[in-house]
């Protein structure tokens, strides 16, 4: 059964805060699935990294968006190896240091910001076909027809020890950043994370990436045999 899932149009929404596994898991199921793969917070990082390469005040929404409109992005899609370039320089490392995690969260809410990458986001939907995507409004926003809608959660305690493990740093620093962002993600006028009505919610925290993963794909197989 789940080979058929291999085959045709597919879009797989993965949505929820940070340090619930949505990455691992996301580029895991592409693997599986033979699809692609987009990582939409990878591109509100890489403008915000362009932004502060400006010289940009994050909070001054005018000149970010005007970043956002001239900054090229190209994103690789494949979940073996995913990638992210602004204006013809790779920033996937740079995208995820203390500085642009510091203010991804202020740019991501500039209304007009979203607007743009939304735009991005659908047209490499459009064009993957096949495709697992994943972010914090994707469900409710970037992809209300998906096949298939997650909601990826986890304790706080798990997710501050998954995310201080994965970065090196402090335990409690660490959960003190999500608790932050998870405030502002969640609070935020243009589309806030939240979860759509009709997303499946999966707890991880006691469960490994591959049981997620065999739980996705038997949940995708059964959405597409009853259509």
């Amino acid at each position: 059964m789940a080979e058929e899932v291999r085959t045709g149009r597919c879009v797989v929404a993965v949505d929820g805060p940070s340090g619930s596994g949505k990455s691992t898991v996301s580029r895991r199921l592409a693997s599986a699935l033979g699809a692609r793969y987009l990582d939409t917070g990878a591109m509100y990082r890489a403008v915000t990294w362009a932004v502060l390469r400006s010289g940009v005040d994050p909070a001054d929404a005018e000149s970010v968006t005007k970043v956002a409109r001239e900054v090229e992005l190209r994103i690789g899609v494949d979940p073996e190896a995913p990638s992210v370039t602004a204006d013809g320089i790779a920033v996937d490392r740079e995208i995820r240091g203390p500085e642009v995690t510091a203010a991804v969260s202020a740019v991501a809410a500039v209304p007009t910001v979203r607007e743009i990458l939304v735009a991005q986001q659908r047209a490499i939907i459009e064009a993957a076909g096949r495709i697992v995507v994943e972010g914090r409004d994707i469900g409710s926003v970037v992809a209300p027809d998906a096949d298939l809608k997650v909601y990826l959660t986890a304790s706080p305690e798990a997710r501050a020890q998954r995310r201080s493990m994965e970065n090196a740093a402090d335990l409690a620093a660490t959960a003190a950043d999500l608790a932050r962002r998870d405030r502002l993600d969640s609070t935020r006028a243009a589309d806030p994370l939240r979860q759509a009505p009709d997303a499946v919610v999966l707890d991880t925290t006691e469960l490994g990436v591959d049981e997620v993963v065999a739980q996705l794909r038997e949940l995708l197989t059964g959405r597409r045999s009853d259509r």
